[in-house]
C-alpha cells in the first residue's frame, strides 16, 4: 500500500511552487536600477500564488533592467528569496 501511495504521489507531479517559475506578462511602471527595483503592473503569478496587481519587486541583478523602461511590455520570472519575491529574469514581451 505504501508503495502504491508513493507511485501515485510521483505521478501527480511536483506542486506549482516546486516547478520552474513561469513567465509572467507585465508592463513596466518604473525602473530603478540603482536601487535594484522595478515596479510592474503584472498578471496573476500562479507559482507564488499572487493576484494580478501593480507592485515593486527587488531585482536579482540591476543589469536585468538595462533594456527595460517605463511603458515597456515585458515578461518576467520571479522566485521567492528569503520569503520575498525577486525578479530573476525580465525581457521584452514576444
Amino acid at each position: 500500500m505504501k508503495t502504491m501511495l508513493l507511485v501515485l504521489a510521483m505521478l501527480a507531479g511536483a506542486p506549482a511552487w516546486a516547478q520552474a517559475p513561469e513567465w509572467v506578462k507585465a508592463t513596466v511602471v518604473r525602473s530603478e536600477p540603482a536601487r535594484k527595483l522595478v515596479t510592474l503592473d503584472h498578471e496573476a503569478i500562479k507559482s507564488l500564488p499572487m493576484e494580478a496587481m501593480t507592485m515593486p519587486f527587488k531585482v536579482k541583478d540591476a543589469a536585468l533592467l538595462a533594456k527595460v523602461k517605463a511603458g515597456d511590455k515585458v515578461r518576467f520570472r520571479v522566485a521567492l528569496q528569503d520569503g520575498e519575491p525577486v525578479v530573476t529574469a525580465i525581457e521584452a514581451a514576444p
